[in-house]
């Protein structure tokens, strides 16, 4: 990971605190922002989760990272989730108090989830700091989809007014794609408060040009790859189905999957995989950093972006997508609402949600026709560089110096 000194500061340019509840090295949105800002001159301080071996301080590419003791328990009960969630919030809102008395803050940006995060910058905001709110998700959708015993109509309305809450005491919100905007447009958002920041890699760490290129199929064996969270989020089981599929429909061909990710515990993949007989054709490589996912890409012959359709992900886009499109990849995605709305020229290639078998189709048609697979790729490489974050951070940026700057016209730096 690239550790190095943060550049120098604009004069006058006060610092921006992040508040995360992410673990800051495995979040490429958040990573993206902060570095942007960084580089920009403007100093930039993160409070994050902590995991096992951590140091609590930390610089990385520029930014400074302050590790608060909470650990994530992805899969766990709701309780689990809620103390979890309860342990950071206090910390992140003494720490953020705390530190400002030292940096004097021009700006806190809060992330999602929780939406209530938002209120541990209230101190900040009591004596005029402005708060930026990043939605990455839907929260009540959400949680309706990963408790449905407990999701109920009057919960489901509990989550609602929280958001709607945490939405009131930001003077600015950003979210990650005109889906989610249109959603909270409809929640009464005004739209001159809401900013659209897609969710899309940098080019320049995502570059084919670094990586030795590998022509399809060029050892004769196909080789797949899925980059991302081994959650239930992501019907990796649907996955390994359709391998299965691949191989009774086109008995020669040789297929691998290479699996990069967190496993938290909540699908047994490793155990699907023996079941159904894939142990020498399915891969569990484990995490790597974001650094690394782009060697990981170029290995492959197609990434695969299976997600499991719920109202929750019907808003959502996966950024894996936009990583393979990157690095000249063909891609296999879920044909959900805004995979079909993002890529409309046919970048992708999609199959049925829960469908192995269309799956496996999906991924002989592009094994079989080379001709429209190439298509793809060079539709995708165009579409990526029109989605790039090169070109997302401008309005980010603007954004955040449009907000900072007014603390620092208010009290000009002493």
């Amino acid at each position: 990971m690239t550790r190095r000194a943060a550049p120098p500061a604009r004069a006058g340019a006060r610092p921006v605190c992040m508040i995360t509840h992410s673990y800051y090295e495995e979040d490429p949105r958040v990573r993206r922002e902060a570095e942007a800002v960084a580089a920009s001159g403007r100093p930039v301080d993160v409070l994050a989760l902590r995991r096992p071996g951590d140091r609590s301080r930390e610089t990385i590419a520029g930014v400074d990272v302050r590790r608060l003791d909470v650990q994530r328990h992805q899969g766990a009960s709701l309780g689990t989730y809620f103390v979890e969630y309860l342990d950071f919030f206090v910390r992140a809102m003494l720490a953020a108090a705390a530190d400002h008395r030292r940096r004097r803050f021009a700006l806190v940006q809060v992330h999602t989830l929780p939406d209530f995060l938002v209120y541990a910058a209230l101190p900040l905001r009591l004596v005029g700091v402005p708060i930026l709110l990043d939605l990455h998700e839907a929260m009540p959708e959400f949680f309706r989809v990963r408790f449905p015993r407990a999701a109920g109509p009057l919960a489901y309305r509990a989550l609602e007014l929280q958001e709607s809450a945490s939405l009131a005491i930001a003077d600015a919100v950003i979210t990650v794609n005109d889906a989610l905007g249109e959603r909270l447009l409809r929640r009464g958002v005004p739209p001159a408060k809401l900013t659209i920041v897609r969710n899309s890699p940098a080019l320049a760490r995502f570059d084919p040009g670094a990586h030795p290129a590998r022509p399809f199929m060029a050892d004769g064996t196909l080789r797949l790859v899925y980059a991302g969270a081994l959650s239930p989020t992501y019907e990796l089981d649907v996955a390994l189905r359709a391998l299965v599929a691949l191989r009774v429909r086109r008995p020669g061909l040789a297929v691998t999957l290479d699996l990069y990710g967190r496993d938290f515990d909540e699908v047994p993949l490793v155990e699907l995989a023996r079941d159904l007989g894939l142990a020498d054709a399915v891969r569990f490589r484990g995490r790597i950093p974001v650094e690394a996912v782009p060697a990981a890409l170029a290995a492959a012959d197609v990434g695969l972006a299976p997600t499991r359709r719920n109202p929750f992900t019907d808003y959502s886009l996966s950024t894996k997508i936009h990583e393979y499109l990157a690095m000249a990849k063909p891609v296999v995605a879920t044909r959900l609402p805004m995979v079909e709305r993002t890529f409309a020229g046919g970048e992708v290639a999609t199959y049925t949600a829960g469908d192995p078998d269309d799956l496996a189709g999906a991924v002989l048609s592009l094994v079989d026709e080379p001709t429209a697979r190439e298509a793809r790729v060079a539709r995708g490489l165009v579409r990526v560089r029109e989605l790039a974050w090169e070109r997302e951070s401008v309005a980010y940026l603007a954004l955040v110096e449009s907000l900072a700057g007014r603390r620092e016209w208010a009290q000009p730096a002493g």
